[in-house]
């Protein structure tokens, strides 16, 4: 039996270093994971507006001396001048220039991206190019797919001022007991009454002749367009298939799988792998 080879999402990201002996609470007030206390090496974790709407999606490198902070998704030039805006005299706290990283770790289709220890390279030295040459990488169209599968947000599309990390199913990058943070509230406040109104979910196409000229990205119940039940935010296409991401009304998500797209025509969708909700 032919062994199933191992593939590897390899991607440049911005990133700086927080430095000083104040970096590990600064860091634990403006994001949603516990920074203080976790024995993880690598943090995965959400940057929010005050009103818990997601702005960034964040991985923290903690190292003996310094944290890094990589941009997974997000604004890095808003994200850096934020946080210097918010930095106080008495912090001991400094931000460092962005500087790019390269960032390899393990995919599969069953398990969510959040399952695998990435690695990072800082340099693309000689170490970085063996350990890269050796690895089975997806290809740029392969990964697009992938990242659509395990429904990884990205900016301007699932990060577009609107969704909050509860709906694009990061439920286990929120932690509910720690202190204040940044929407901090407004995510208790979710949690509590259980008031998610929309959900993020996988669409796929069935139709072969598809509406182009037309630019309504909304998702119908039905091809009469008698109710919109929710909103496209992500398209991707090959020549065997088209599919993407779209936040669907949680209370139509019992209505069936199947729903309906001026664009795309006769759309199912599905839970991601990588999607965890409340």
């Amino acid at each position: 039996m032919q062994e199933i080879k191992k593939k590897y999402w390899l991607e440049k990201f911005d990133c700086f270093s927080v430095t000083g002996k104040d970096a590990r609470i600064f860091l634990n007030g403006i994001t949603t994971s516990n920074i203080l206390n976790s024995e993880n090496k690598v943090i995965k974790t959400c940057w929010l507006s005050p009103n818990g709407v997601l702005r960034a999606l964040i991985e923290i490198i903690v190292l003996e001396r310094n944290l890094e902070v990589i941009i997974l998704a997000g604004n890095t030039h808003e994200i850096v001048n934020y946080f210097n805006q918010i930095i106080f005299p008495a912090d001991d706290v400094l931000l460092s220039e962005p500087f790019l990283i390269s960032r390899i770790q393990e995919t599969d289709e069953y398990s969510s991206w959040r399952t695998y220890l990435p690695i990072f390279f800082k340099t693309e030295d000689k170490e970085f190019e063996i350990y890269k040459n050796k690895l089975n990488l997806l290809n740029p169209i392969d990964l697009k797919l992938w990242k659509i599968n395990q429904a990884i947000p990205s900016l301007e599309m699932e990060i577009n001022g609107k969704n909050n990390p509860l709906e694009l199913g990061l439920k286990d990058l929120i932690d509910f007991n720690k202190g204040c943070y940044l929407g901090q509230e407004t995510m208790s406040k979710i949690k509590n009454v259980s008031s998610l109104k929309q959900e993020i979910r996988i669409w796929k196409s069935f139709e072969s002749n598809l509406n182009l000229d037309v630019e309504d990205k909304n998702i119908y119940i039905n091809s009469a367009k008698d109710i919109s039940v929710g909103k496209i935010t992500s398209i991707f296409k090959s020549d065997s298939q088209i599919k993407g991401l779209v936040m669907i009304k949680r209370k139509y998500l019992e209505e069936g799988s199947y729903f309906f797209s001026e664009i795309f025509g006769k759309i199912i969708i599905n839970k991601s792998v990588g999607s965890i909700f409340l």
